[in-house]
Formats: structure tokens, C-alpha cells, sequence
């Protein structure tokens, strides 16, 4: 018998709530949500009443106490539904680290697929779905977000991101500044919601649209992937070589060193220093 499982719940427009999620909250004796109050209405909404059923807060500010009491509840066999406030549990929200704990409890998890802002946002942005990459809400600031951005930048795949309002015109003067601001984007806030709004344009035209229109909602932020780089020429190649070797490597340092950051074979960047006269080494 499933002991915890993840149920999908609606990121905005209550019919997506599926009728299997319904008879999983149903059999569940212990619920664990980020928000009773949430759930209270949802539970409601869906016919499903509350007596006889436990609800467990599980939220950032006390997810390893309640990883710890859901795991020993599973254990002595409570039923256990994990719900967030919208979409799927582990995914930006609490959900990760309890499967982790359970499965290493050796308690069963199951899942029940829910709607999901990331992959909604990234079919309906227009931009390429084949191959792409979730990184969720960017660090507010310093060093992390700063190499979080050099990530983006550097991305073949399309980019999904998270964003809340407030934040919003500064993630995507940032994200112009770092990237080709020509690069394509799509911002779609309110998902599902009654104000559902998507915007496609470009970088550049984003932090435009977003002066002018007041960010209002949840936002996802979907981000065409780098372009891919032009292959370096022979010029490039010994320019790199020549900084290299004169940082006071080896010659066979440097050579591994220049093929692995342009990308080529150590054959073509070997046949550079012969060019430049180098001595082996």
C-alpha cells in the first residue's frame, strides 16, 4: 500500500484538479500542505471533507521537522498525500527532501501528476520544447546570482525561470545586460488564472513592457537558449594559446587548456604551436 504520495494540485483554475487527485486526498489519512488555510478551501472546493484527516504544515521554515514526523507517520502506516499551494510538490516547493528521507526509509512513494507552471509556460511560449532547462527562481543577489546569470547566458536549451512580480523588472534588466538583448523570451503570469496574459518578444522589448505595464501575478519566464558559438579561427586559437603559455604553463598544459575552452581538438591548437615556432616541452 502507497504510504506518501505527491499530488499535482491546480496553479490557479480549480478544474484542473484531477479526479485521481480527489480520491487520493480521499484516502489520505494525513495531509501534509504549506498552508492549511489553502487546502481548508480546496478540500471544500473538491467535496472532500476534512474529518478524519490529519493536516501537517510542511513549508520552508520547518521542512526538516515535518520530513522527519511525515516519515515516521508513513512508517506506522498513515496514508500520506503531500500538497503544495499550486502545482507539483518538490518542484519549487517543498516535496524534494521528504522523498529523499522516505525512500531511504524504504517507504513507498507514489505520484499523482498534476499541472505544472514550468512545462505550461514552456509550451505555450513559442520557443523550441524539445530540449530544455528548469532553473526555478534565481538567487535575489551577489556571487550566486551572478554565475546563475553566466549560466543562462551560456545555455544552449531554452530556460524556464520563475519570477514574482516585485522582482520581475530587475530579473529582466538582468537578464537583457547578460544576454544578447535581441534574445527571444516569453512572460507568462497568472497561468490558468482568470488574467491569464502571455508576452513574446524579445529581451530588450521584455524590460520595455515591463516599465510600462505594472507586473502583476506570478510570472514564468521563458528564455530562448544561446545561439551556437562560431568556431574559433586559427587567429583565435593562437591568440589563446600565446595567453596561456605565458601564464607559465607547460606547453602540453596549455594545449589540453585552449582545446577545452574553444572547443577543439588538441591536434588543431598543437598544429597552432608549430605555427608559432613553440619547443616542445
Amino acid at each position: 500500500m502507497t504510504r506518501i504520495a505527491l499530488v499535482g494540485m491546480p496553479i490557479g483554475n480549480l478544474g484542473d484538479l484531477s479526479p485521481r487527485a480527489v480520491a487520493e486526498l480521499e484516502a489520505a489519512t494525513v495531509i501534509a500542505c504549506e498552508d492549511t488555510r489553502s487546502i481548508r478551501k480546496l478540500l471544500s472546493a473538491a467535496g472532500v471533507r476534512l474529518r478524519g484527516r490529519r493536516l501537517v504544515v510542511m513549508a520552508e521554515h520547518n521542512e526538516a521537522a515535518a520530513v522527519s514526523q511525515l516519515v515516521g507517520l508513513a512508517a506506522a502506516g498513515e496514508h500520506v498525500a503531500v500538497v503544495t499551494d499550486a502545482g507539483m510538490p518538490g518542484i519549487s516547493d517543498p516535496g524534494e527532501h521528504l522523498v529523499a528521507a522516505a525512500v531511504e526509509a524504504g517507504i513507498e512513494v507514489d505520484v499523482v501528476p498534476g499541472p505544472s507552471a514550468s512545462l505550461a509556460g514552456l509550451v505555450v511560449s513559442g520557443l523550441p520544447t524539445q530540449r530544455f532547462v528548469f532553473e526555478g527562481f534565481l538567487p535575489r543577489k551577489g556571487s550566486a546570482r551572478t554565475e546563475r546569470l553566466r549560466a543562462v547566458v551560456e545555455e544552449p536549451r531554452t530556460v524556464v525561470l520563475y519570477e514574482a512580480p516585485h522582482r520581475l523588472r530587475a530579473t529582466l534588466a538582468d537578464l537583457a545586460g547578460a544576454c544578447d538583448p535581441g534574445r527571444r523570451v516569453a512572460l507568462i503570469r497568472e497561468i490558468t488564472k482568470l488574467h491569464q496574459e502571455i508576452w513574446r518578444g524579445t529581451l530588450g522589448g521584455a524590460v520595455a513592457h515591463a516599465a510600462a505595464v505594472e507586473p502583476r501575478g506570478e510570472y514564468v519566464v521563458v528564455v530562448e537558449g544561446a545561439p551556437p558559438r562560431a568556431a574559433p579561427t586559427e587567429t583565435d586559437i593562437e591568440n589563446a594559446l600565446a595567453a596561456c603559455l605565458a601564464t607559465g604553463v607547460t606547453k602540453k598544459e596549455a594545449i589540453s587548456s585552449v582545446a577545452t575552452e574553444l572547443g577543439v581538438s588538441k591536434k588543431t591548437v598543437y598544429a597552432a604551436a608549430l605555427r608559432q615556432g613553440q619547443p616542445d616541452s
